[in-house]
């Protein structure tokens, strides 16, 4: 009976150790399930000559337009291309848009690819390369360490028409061969992973102007699920052939001044634009550990479709509504938790009203923190499609960490096809800051909607605030007399742009001290080929021989110069290479130094009594340095 008993016992006992492991194990699926995910590196290149997240913000604060009038160096017939008449086919009656500047150029030595297949590549895939490379180094990751790693991309992408131009230009037969993988969508996020060695998932995204959004929320899903420890993320647009204008034109959908005037009265008309943006997106708990700058996190998104709705290309406000609640559900707020939100906002007359309408019946009720604040990035620049939802991501990412909200561009008077007076959503016709609330962090939402019916919500937050460091971490040390500043390069001419652009950050930033940038011109970027290296006393120095590098003027502080190959040998020189007074510079200024060579000590018969410091130091009464049997350890304990 009482072994009847224990056994009962035992398997009671065993049975709750089990429901505890299940209820451990279920807390952390639901925890990875729900945890933010942190932007920590962004890339872009939009119209208006930006060229970086830093560009882009002082386009939005200074109210710019990125607009132009159709590029000369596409090969299209401009003269019969533009035609006032909206009904004569063949033609637009726009010759606007928001076009990248020099989109085909491209440093195809840069990644090892030959001149004959960068002719093919479609320029979407060259300025996603690029826009890579600089995101990685945004977030001060070296891209080259990444080879070998699960590193996801994610990438948006909906134009093919290149290999369509590509194959009927007179150069078409220097680059047969090339084509099925050059013009090819699907290659867009393959030649990443292939030119970098990444081999997480890769992926190309075709939603339509929900593409890179729709990206974004795989990324989410992938991350969370341990599928990639990193994602490279976004969308990107370029514009080989005209015939979107031409189309959309025979549709009267287009704007006659390329402005797209958003959610306005005046609204008539979408701007089609190309652009690029790429995100760097790791899980919260490994930017923390990793030691990575947060930009901004991601805490939640969704995705639907209009599914049987009033036309295949028409927006549907239902599914509009339900992808918001969705969106919100996932990151586990509510709609008075979100304080703006960047919307789709092409300025049509039909797809901004029901888009506005989604957003009074459901951020627009029940507010607590005031009306939700509505804007859109399109207002400056025109459409970018396939990017379009990078760009919405990457502007409300620099407007959390500026604490201010851009103005929307070209709204004479909010659309009177809303009914504004339903809810409380205010349009964004003039820059205003955002304040912070006093019982949670600034939020802001995303949204692109596709013609192919796919929409996509994304809800983002500010960074959290940054961990005080700890009593351990706070050791004060002494600055070094001199830092080494490196600079690295594929050629000497784009050595000389970095020398260039690097002193301009550092006049744009005079907080920054020479002793972070010489650490992270080590720890943060590539070392390739052509190298230089800047030996500075103080931020004077490191100013001016950035300037003579730049130039290619001789200085006497600055180096260039390419890798050794080959193996290592230190060749440490023997007695007679002493001096008084050797090395108490350095036990001063690096305390590792100093902690090493005091551990020393006691290791070497002859300093029992006596720390190897002092004996360094000549101290009264120390071993010395004459002595054979002392300058052969304490020269091997220095060099080593």
């Amino acid at each position: 009976m009482a072994t009847e008993k224990n056994d009962i016992v035992g398997a009671l006992r065993q049975s709750l150790k089990e429901t505890e492991r299940l209820r451990r194990q279920n807390q952390q699926l639901l925890d990875r399930a729900s945890e933010p995910l942190a932007i920590v590196g962004m890339g872009c290149r939009f119209p208006g000559g930006v060229t970086s997240p830093e560009e882009l913000w002082q386009l939005l604060a200074e109210k710019r337009i990125g607009t132009s009038e159709f590029p000369t160096d596409r090969g299209w017939d401009l003269e019969r291309l533009y035609d006032p008449d909206p009904d004569h086919p063949g033609t637009s009656y726009t010759r606007h848009g928001g076009f990248l500047d020099r989109a085909g150029d491209f440093d195809a030595e840069f990644f090892g690819i030959s001149p004959r297949e960068a002719l093919a590549m479609d320029p979407q895939q060259r300025l996603l390369l690029e826009t890579a490379w600089e995101a990685f180094e945004d977030a001060g990751i070296d891209p080259t360490s990444l080879r070998g790693s699960d590193t996801g991309v994610f990438t948006g992408v909906m134009f093919q028409d290149y290999g369509f131009v590509a194959g009927m230009s007179e150069r078409s037969a220097e680059i047969e061969g090339y084509l099925p993988t050059a013009a090819a969508g699907s290659v867009a996020s393959g030649r990443i992973s292939y030119t970098l060695g990444f081999e997480g998932p890769a992926v190309s995204v075709d939603t339509a102007c929900s593409s890179s959004l729709v990206a974004v929320d795989m990324a989410i899903k992938s991350l969370r699920g341990k599928e990639c420890s990193l994602a490279l993320v976004g969308g990107v647009t370029v514009l080989p052939r005209p015939n979107n204008f031409v189309e959309f034109s025979r549709q009267r959908a287009l704007s006659p001044d390329g402005r797209c005037r958003a959610y306005a009265a005046a609204a008539n008309g979408v701007a089609w634009a190309e652009g690029a943006g790429l995100l760097v997106v790791e899980r919260l708990s490994d930017a923390r550990r990793n030691g990575h700058r947060i930009l901004g996190l991601i805490r939640g998104s969704a995705v639907n479709q209009d599914g049987a709705s009033n036309g295949l290309t028409a927006p549907n406000g239902p599914s509009q509504e339900r992808v918001i609640r969705q969106a919100l559900a996932n990151a586990g707020l509510s709609p008075a938790d979100v304080d703006a939100v960047e919307g789709h906002g092409t300025g049509t007359t039909l797809g901004d009203p029901i888009e506005a309408e989604a957003l009074l019946a459901t951020y627009g009720r029940e507010r607590s923190h005031g009306p939700l604040k509505l804007g859109s990035i399109k207002s400056n620049f025109g459409h970018t499609m396939a990017a379009a939802g990078a760009a919405g991501v990457i502007k409300m990412v620099l407007a959390l960490q500026h604490k201010m909200l851009p103005a929307t561009l070209h709204v004479d008077a909010p659309s009177p096809h809303v009914d504004w007076e339903s809810g409380e959503v205010e349009l964004l016709t003039e820059a205003q800051e955002w304040p912070a609330s006093q019982d949670r962090p600034r939020r802001a939402a995303v949204s692109s909607f596709g013609i192919s019916g796919t929409n996509v919500h994304v809800i983002l937050e500010e960074a959290p605030a940054e961990e005080p460091a700890t009593a351990e971490a706070e050791v004060e040390v002494q600055p070094p007399s001199v830092v080494p500043v490196l600079l690295s390069a594929r050629s000497e001419a784009a050595l000389r742009e970095q020398a260039d652009r690097l002193r301009a950050y550092m006049i744009a930033q005079p907080d920054v001290s020479v002793l972070d940038i010489g650490f992270s011109s080590v720890t943060t970027r590539a070392q390739l080929e052509r190298r230089a290296a800047v030996v500075a006393t103080d931020r004077g120095a490191l100013l001016a021989g950035l300037s003579a590098l730049s130039v290619a003027d001789p200085a006497a502080h600055v180096f260039e110069g390419r890798p050794v190959t080959g193996k290592t040998v230190f060749v440490f020189p023997g007695q007679g290479s002493q001096w008084v007074g050797m090395a108490v510079e350095l036990l001063e200024s690096s305390p590792v130094f100093a902690e090493e060579i005091a551990a020393c000590g006691g290791a070497l018969s002859e300093f029992v009594d006596w720390r190897l410091e002092d004996v360094l130091r000549g101290v009264e009464g120390a071993p010395s340095l004459e002595r054979v049997d002392v300058v052969q350890p304490a020269l091997w304990a220095v060099m080593v």
